[in-house]
């Protein structure tokens, strides 16, 4: 081998492996669950946009940074969601958007864990997702998961914080079809 072409090899070979960028393509998904009244309910965002940066063998370099424009929810009840907005629940004239991004990920017990923050309503509070990651030809498929307590961001103030009649629980679910970038 020639002293350049093999000094080349070490540095590629030596030099950590980056994480795949990815667009976010058609057929994303960011969706809630909760309860009213013992009743579960979905919900979902209409308007979110996510920055990803993930390769499964190299997660120190990997990435979310999301943004979700919260007047985009829609459960389908028209009461529910006119109530959404208001000051009592996402307050969109003071917080019009929720953003959360990485601070690190990890694996444990064979599932990978993203830790990050989430600034919700004015409150940054830690949240890990559970990430399930599958590669396919142009891009790949990206599913999270997380359980939030809606009362440590404050939403749901006043009559509304009560946990009997809503539930302090919700489940937050994202399927992305993401595009490799080129």
């Amino acid at each position: 081998m020639k002293p350049v072409a093999c000094l080349l090899s070490l540095l590629f070979l030596s030099s950590p492996l980056l994480a795949a960028d990815y667009t976010m393509g058609k057929g994303s998904t960011l969706g809630f669950t909760g309860t009213f009244q013992g009743e579960a309910f979905k919900g979902r965002f209409g308007d979110f946009q996510a920055k990803i940066s993930y390769d499964p063998a190299d997660l120190a370099s990997a990435s979310f940074d999301v943004t979700v424009h919260l007047a985009s929810a829609n459960t389908g009840d028209t009461d529910r969601d006119e109530s959404l907005p208001g000051s009592d629940f996402f307050n969109i004239t003071k917080f019009p958007t929720a953003h959360f991004v990485t601070t690190r990920f990890r694996e444990e017990g064979g599932k990978v864990i993203a830790e990050g923050t989430l600034d919700l309503k004015g409150v940054s509070k830690p949240v890990n997702l559970e990430v399930t990651f599958a590669p396919r030809e142009g891009g790949a498929t990206l599913d999270v998961s997380a359980r939030l307590n809606r009362l440590d961001f404050g939403i749901g103030s006043g009559d509304f914080a009560d946990t009997s009649t809503i539930g302090a629980e919700v489940t937050v679910n994202a399927h992305l079809e993401l595009e490799s970038k080129t």
